[in-house]
């Protein structure tokens, strides 16, 4: 997630939540915020987009975790397609230092009509 000019931060997700922007930009006290460009997030992270992870990243960016994330085991991207990292929540938050908000919403179903 791009915050400014040369600041980045990784947000954990859910896979059945989604960013709430809002929440997000309140709990940052920022009015913008966006996703880099896959070029980009390869450049401040050393990952391809689908791949990445705060663990190993070339910059220790920070990390804000969703409130739904703590007590859980969770798998995270491991660096590379097709691989992931199967851990506990509350080590990998540490670890990370992470700061837990809320931050998410429960992912909205959507109808396809074709």
């Amino acid at each position: 997630m791009r915050r400014a000019e040369d600041d980045y931060l990784f947000v954990l997700v859910p896979g059945d939540r989604e960013i709430s922007w809002p929440k997000l930009r309140a709990h940052l006290g920022v009015n913008r915020l966006s996703m880099p460009s896959a070029q980009v997030a390869l450049g401040v992270t050393g990952y391809e987009r689908g791949t990445i992870t705060p663990f190993g990243s070339t910059h220790a960016w920070p990390v804000i975790a969703d409130a739904s994330v703590p007590g859980r085991t969770i798998s995270l991207g491991a660096g590379a397609h097709g691989v992931s990292a199967t851990l506990f929540a509350d080590d990998a938050l540490a670890a990370l230092r992470a700061v837990v908000a809320d931050v998410t919403d429960p992912v909205t179903p959507r109808t396809d009509r074709g």
